[in-house]
């Protein structure tokens, strides 16, 4: 029998809810994306799915949550034409080129023009305006030196906090500060998420594309978004860096959570993707359905993986284009299995715990 290209894992309450009384779209309450600069490529077949076949069966509101490029990904979907927005993020990323030694400045003008071309005009208040999705992202505030873009400064500043999160995930709140920039017409189940300093900071008109742009800035690759609208002045960066893969509580209750990702686990934050240990905390994704690609299916990617930011170091320009537009239409096949999972309503007989 052909492998297949998916895997379905479930939370607890999720798996348990699923097979007693079956997958209904209109549970939906929450979609989360997680951080992976370039690997967001190896779902965005995916994403033309989800988009044309499950968000015209929910029923709002709906959250959307993410981090790093999941925000970006949701950018996208809470558009008026999620399937044009993904088109033009998806021709924009994979087109993008640099001088032969970009510095952090060149790389931080590419991320904003990128952004540019997949909001367009309207794209700011179509997503503050959308009447399904309550758009969030989650962003950290650097603390002490980790605000400092003197790239020497910041190398030892990540290091330590690199150091001190592998004796204490804790302690990354002595170095950054959880911002959430969320949509203020609802109160998110992630709202009030502890274990971290947390700041709440409404979207608008005047801050959107700053807190997108931010919760994509790599530290020592882009630089930092400094003073953001209504937010406290600091630099903001990548969400990822606390919430790589969403350790947080996904779902309000009686509601399900669809999480497409890269991966078949989560990895509570960039400090711990080493960490084998680091697991997320099992209440934060109780209610939640994980869609990932098999293990058989990245192995028959080029050369057995999903792209990653390494590429544009590891191959010439045209060759990584190559690459990953290869990746993109095997991806495909990812679409049409999701598909036919929910059309012939076999997600049950298929999910794992997670």
């Amino acid at each position: 029998m052909k492998p297949f290209s998916l895997t379905f894992k479930a939370g607890a309450g999720a798996l348990k809810s699923v097979r007693q009384h079956g997958f209904d779209m209109s549970s939906v309450g929450t979609l989360a994306g997680a951080s992976g600069g370039a690997k967001w490529l190896v779902l965005s077949q995916l994403d033309r799915a989800i988009v044309s076949s499950v968000i015209p069966q929910l029923t709002g509101p709906v959250h959307l949550i993410g981090s790093s490029i999941g925000s970006w990904r949701f950018a996208c979907y809470a558009q008026s034409d999620p399937l044009a927005a993904i088109e033009r993020f998806e021709k924009a990323y994979l087109d993008q080129t640099y001088s032969e030694k970009p510095d952090i400045a060149e790389i931080t003008a590419k991320s904003r023009e990128i952004l540019g071309l997949v909001l367009g005009e309207n794209g700011v208040a179509e997503i503050l305006g959308n009447p399904v999705f309550r758009t969030h992202v989650m962003t950290v505030r650097s603390r002490h030196v980790l605000a400092s873009e003197n790239r020497a400064i910041l190398a030892a500043g990540l290091i330590s906090a690199a150091l001190l999160n592998a004796v204490s995930r804790s302690t990354l709140g002595w170095s950054f500060e959880r911002a959430l920039f969320y949509d203020g017409r609802e109160v998110p189940p992630f709202f009030d998420v502890t274990g971290f300093p947390l700041q709440r900071v409404k979207l608008t008109r005047e801050n959107l594309q700053d807190a997108i742009v931010a919760t994509g800035s790599i530290p020592l690759v882009l630089s930092g978004v400094r003073d953001i609208a209504g937010a406290r002045p600091g630099v903001y960066r990548d969400g990822g860096v606390i919430d790589y893969h969403l350790d947080l509580p996904h779902s309000a209750e009686e509601r399900l959570t669809l999480f497409p990702h890269f991966y078949g686990h989560i990895v509570p934050g960039w400090f711990d993707k080493r960490l084998k240990w680091r697991r997320p905390q099992p209440g934060n994704v109780d209610r939640t359905i994980l869609i990932s690609p098999s293990d058989e299916f990245v192995a028959s990617l080029p050369n057995g993986k999903i792209p990653d930011r390494g590429d544009f170091l590891n191959y010439e320009p045209a060759e990584r284009v190559r690459i990953w537009k290869h990746c993109v239409a095997a991806c495909e096949a990812l679409a049409d299995e999701f598909l036919e999972v929910m059309a012939k309503d076999q997600l049950a007989a298929r999910l794992e715990p997670l």
